[in-house]
């Protein structure tokens, strides 16, 4: 069993920076694919980024591709997404996930464990 809690989420200007973060307990990092998600109004959940259970292999989707990182800190059980410059489009709740999959994956059926989301807001 996999609980995920992420935090970070706030209001920015266009430009800003920001990092989100998920702590993870009850599992380590082992064997789970994670990643984060977001969810804009009138939009489908879709997959932003996701990084394997070794941190050898990332995804991002293109709209945040160049502006967002994703990693893990096993030490501390947490699991990031760092965002630089900021766009408007970029407002929605964020959530993390954990998938068994075995391999990076954005179809979200395939993630079993979600946090309940962090709300990020760009203004312009």
């Amino acid at each position: 069993q996999v609980a995920l809690v992420e935090s970070g989420g706030t209001t920015v200007q266009a430009g800003d920076s920001l990092t989100l973060s998920c702590a993870v307990s009850g599992r380590t990092f082992s064997r789970y694919t994670w990643a984060w998600f977001r969810r804009a109004p009138g939009k489908d959940r879709e997959a932003v980024s996701v990084i394997n259970w070794s941190g050898s292999e990332t995804y991002y989707a293109t709209s945040v591709k160049g502006r967002f990182t994703i990693s893990r800190d096993k030490t501390n059980n947490t699991l990031y997404l760092q965002m630089e410059s900021l766009k408007p489009e970029d407002t929605a709740r964020y959530y993390c996930a954990a998938s068994l999959y075995g391999m990076l994956t954005t179809h979200r059926e395939r993630y079993g464990y979600w946090g309940q989301g962090t709300q990020v807001t760009v203004s312009s």
